[in-house]
Parts: C-alpha cells; structure tokens; sequence
C-alpha cells in the first residue's frame, strides 16, 4: 500500500493525478519577485508540484490571475473581535488570513486557565490555523485588578500543546528590566523557545536588557525611527493595523525588498464591523501597493518572513512540500481573495459546518456592585487636574493637565475643552474597587457609553457627560452579562451583549457586525468624533502603554508606572 508521503513524491514527480490543481494562473514567487505562470498542483494539506504542468482529479480554471501564499496574522486578540473562534475563523479565513496566531490575553485574565483551554479546544477544531501564545501577564500589572492570576506553574502544563508556540507579549517590560521575580521566572522557563514582545517607546540600553531576556518580537512601534532601532538589535517588526492601533502609515518607510526578512503583519485587532468594510490584512496590503511600497516587500512581510519569525517551518512560499494554504487573487494591487485554500482544502461553507462546536465558558462573570451618579463624582483637586488626553487611531495616550470646572465641591466636565468624567469598575466580584478620572478627545455632549471590554483586566469602564447616565449604563452592563451599551437620558440607545466572559458574542458574525453599526450610529448620536469609540474606550485602563491611564485602582502615570495620589 503507498504511503502519504510516497503519493506525495508520485504526484510531485507526475506519475499519478494530484487531488487539485490550479490551472491557467500564475504564482508570484517571494523568492525572485517574479510572477510564474504554472501550474499548482496540490496533494492532501502540500503543495506537490510547480512550475510544470499536471493533472488533478479536480481541476480548476485559474486564468488570469495570481497565486500568493495565505497571509499570516502575527499578533491578535480573536476575543478582540468580539466573536469565538469559530465565528472568527469564518469571518476572516475568506479573507486570505490562513493562519492567526493569537494570545487569549484577554479571556485569560478574566477565566484563567479555563479560557486558554477554551482556544486551544477551538483551535483544534477551527479550519484556518490558529496557533496560541501562552498568555505571560496576568494580571499584566499590579496596578489593577484582573480576575486571574496565571504565574509560570499554570502555564507550563499548556507548553507542549500542539497548538503553542510560546510566550505571549511581555507587556511588563519595566518587570524585565528591574528583574522581577514573576516575570523573571516565565522568562526563565521559555529561554530557547518563542517569547513575543511588547515594548512602546523603550529605547536605548533599556531596550538592550529587554532583549537580552531573549524576545524577539514586538508589535507596539509606533514610528519608522523606533522600528529601525529595534530591526538593528535583531527585533522582528511586526506593523500593526487594527481597529484602534494604525502603525502601517507610520511604518511604510522600514517596508523595503531590504528589510522585509525581518517584518510580518498583524491586526491586533480588527472588529467584524471594519473587516467587512475595509478587509484584514489583505486591507494593509492593498493600502500599502497604494502607497508605493514594493508588491515584494509587503507580499514577504505577510507570509514567509511571519514564518520564519514564530518558527512555522511548512509555510509561506508557493512551492513544492510547503504547506497548502495558498490565495487565489485578481492582482497583487487589488489583494483580493476569489477563492482561499487551507491545508489544501478549498474554503466553503460546507467546509465550515463540518467542524465540532466547542461550547461557550465564562456566561457568568460580570459581577460588579450596582452604582448610582454619586459613585462618579470628583472632588476638586488643588492645582490642575491630570486628564486623559486621547489621540484618535493610537493607543498611546498623553498625559494633560487642566483646570477644571467646579460644581460644589467637585470637578465637572468641561465641554468646551472636550473633556468628559471617565470610570472604571472592577467587575470580577474580589474588592467593588472604583476610580474616576476625566478624559479628553471623546467628541461627547450628552450621555455616556461603557464596556465591559477594558483591556487588560477587563474591568468595567465607562466614559460619559451625565453622572445618571454613566451609573446607568454601567448597571445594565450587569444586566446583559458584558458588552457595550450607549445611554442618552436615561435611556439605553444602543447595545451588544457580549456574554462569553464579557468579552464575546454567542451570535454569528454577520449578527456582530450588524449591531456594531448600530451601535456606533448611537455613539454618534451623543457627539463621539473617534472612528471607533467603543475600542478607544476599551484601551483606558491599559497601564502598560504610555503615558496616562485608569484602572479600578486610580488614575494611572505610566511613565513613572504607578498610581496617581
């Protein structure tokens, strides 16, 4: 009987009929820069032949256009979309995105272990490959309060699962650099294997010990210099283009034949609303081709130089023994998918429903205190008082400082300035911690919205103008087990239930995107100017990324990484 890897070498060399092939197109070749006309044939999960002509038990036209291999996302959050897995996997697959590689961060800080589990159960089920990173900070600071701890021991169990690839971002670079021991012992237990950084604006011989620990990559540059600077001590750049986070215009001057062995791409994230109106990293590049980057560059940078970056062996060129995740495209310019393989196999629908569901966790695990409007007053501070200052499309944020109404004995909001009360409220059911703050750059008149998605800990956060508002919204969030909900005088106007953790939705995709449009129209409708309020929102109480912040603790001075007063 003929083994699978001899009917590989038969269909390679033409003595027997591949499963598939591809006729009449071409392949653009990541190697030379070339465009091939060839024929692809493919056998089972690999490609078994190019650059010749052959026959398939299934044949199919491809004339006139062109063959890349399947693009690679480098860095998301899959509970950033809103969507399981699975929903995930079928919104985004068509795409071109064959593989993602995901840290479950976010659900890990909110379920622990049991989230972790929950997407490497998903993983093995879903059509596109998802690969996990063993989440590496949770809590991700002292600053907050998250509902899990996961030190090394929790992880190490998780290691060797066909599915991991290593350690997630190490957000807490100021642990790496002062050598804590928590952090110090997951570093330890993953020398040799893949760490993944996160390191805003870090430079210098800062930089150089953060490096040291043994990361390799990074997706938190936020400039061309920034990036050079860590591609010359040997830093994977991965650019990042997401819902909230647009590095890619920044970042085009590094983009280059040159320095693309050492670039990938990544979303970090991209929510179902925007995916369906822009893309996912078939969006970066086509933004990119438009812009004068090199076809080659980008085309690298989205799939054979990720590869290599995470150690993915089998993938990311159209060749012979590689992996069979190939994208069929009309051009390169145009970057869009007319049919998608994975593994081999042509993605449908059908290809779809074969897969075993993996039942929903964490139903339960918003258990905030109901607050009222006088939980969010201020009292009014001598001096200026520091605010929040927001920068539409970064999630950096600055640090500002104002002079601000008084009304009795407490800051107001100051409207004429765009600055509105922000608050945030631990939500895990361990200490009713609340903190208020203001903020800038919300674009808000009247109302509030708030979310039960605030990275990292995933504590209720609630911007708003009315007091009344801002308790009501943040008590209905109770209500409907986690999600996003808009308030305009007392009245909800807008929400989504997010009931998986808080963090996503047990509806399809397309049911996702549709009350996301709905729901940034209610955004809309109370004077939000950002493009995606929800998500800005979401970025507040993160203490890892410069340079004022709010957790369930207090306003946040990064720089200095502690509490404000």
């Amino acid at each position: 009987m003929t083994s699978k890897l001899e009917r590989f070498i038969d269909q390679g060399v033409g003595r027997v009929p591949a499963d598939i092939v591809l006729k009449g197109g071409c392949f653009f070749d990541l190697v030379t820069g070339e465009l091939v006309q060839s024929d692809i044939a493919i056998g089972a999960d690999r490609i078994v032949g190019t650059s010749g002509n052959y026959e398939g038990e299934t044949e199919i036209d491809i004339s006139g256009r062109i063959v890349v291999p399947g693009f690679i996302d480098t860095h998301l959050h899959i509970e950033s979309s809103l969507v399981t897995p699975h929903e995930f996997d079928r919104c985004v697959l068509p795409y071109g995105v064959t593989t993602a590689i995901c840290d479950p961060h976010e659900i890990a800080n909110v379920l622990g272990t049991a989230g972790i589990e929950f997407f490497l159960e998903s993983a093995l089920e879903t059509i596109m490959d998802i690969r996990v990173q063993l989440s590496s900070c949770v809590p991700a600071t002292h600053l907050e309060t998250s509902g899990a701890d996961l030190p090394i021991e929790s992880l190490l169990p998780y290691s060797h699962h066909p599915k991991v690839i290593g350690l997630a971002e190490f957000m807490n670079f100021p642990g790496v650099i002062d050598k804590d021991p928590i952090c110090m012992a997951k570093l330890d237990a993953f020398q040799g294997g893949h760490i993944d950084g996160h390191a805003p604006l870090l430079s210098g011989n800062d930089l150089n010990g953060y490096l040291a620990a043994g990361i390799r990559t990074e997706h938190e540059c936020t400039t061309a210099s920034e990036a050079l600077e860590k591609i010359r001590k040997g830093v994977h750049i991965l650019v990042r283009e997401g819902s909230v986070s647009k590095d890619l215009a920044a970042l085009m001057p590094i983009i280059t034949e040159r320095l693309s062995p050492f670039l990938a791409l990544c979303t970090d994230d991209r929510n179902p609303l925007d995916i369906a109106e822009q893309g996912h990293l078939d969006h970066m590049i086509r933004t990119a081709i438009a812009s004068r980057v090199e076809p080659l560059a980008i085309y690298r940078a989205a799939s054979i130089s990720a590869a290599r970056a995470f150690g993915l062996k089998d993938r990311g060129l159209v060749a012979p023994g590689w992996r069979a995740d190939l994208v069929v495209l009309d051009s390169l310019e145009n970057c869009r998918a007319d049919m998608v393989f994975s593994a081999g196999r042509r993605v449908t629908d059908a290809l779809f429903s074969s897969r075993r569901p993996v039942a929903p966790i964490g139903l339960d695990s918003v258990k905030a205190r109901p607050v009222n409007a006088a939980h969010f007053g201020v009292p009014v501070a001598e001096g200026e008082t520091p605010v929040i200052g927001v920068i539409p499309g970064k999630i950096i944020t600055e640090h500002r400082r104002y002079r601000l109404p008084v009304r009795g004995n407490e800051a107001a909001v100051d409207l004429a300035n765009d600055i509105i009360k922000v608050a945030v409220i631990e939500r895990h059911g361990k200490n009713g911690n609340h903190a208020n703050g203001f903020v800038q750059g919300f674009g808000l008149k009247k109302g509030a919205i708030a979310s039960t998605v605030g990275h990292d800990s995933h504590n209720i956060c609630v911007v708003g103008v009315s007091e009344d508002d801002m308790a009501r919204a943040a008590n209905r969030l109770s209500e409907i087990k986690g999600g996003f909900v808009v308030v305009e005088d007392g009245k909800v106007t807008g929400e989504i239930a997010l009931p998986i953790a808080g963090l996503m939705s047990l509806e399809p995709y397309e049911t996702v995107r549709d009350t996301l449009h709905q729901l940034r129209k209610a955004a809309f409708a109370l004077g939000a100017t950002l493009e995606e309020p929800f998500l800005q929102l979401a970025f507040l109480p993160l203490p890892v990324i410069p340079h004022l912040k709010i957790s369930d603790r207090g306003m946040v001075d990064v720089d200095k990484f502690a509490l404000i007063g």
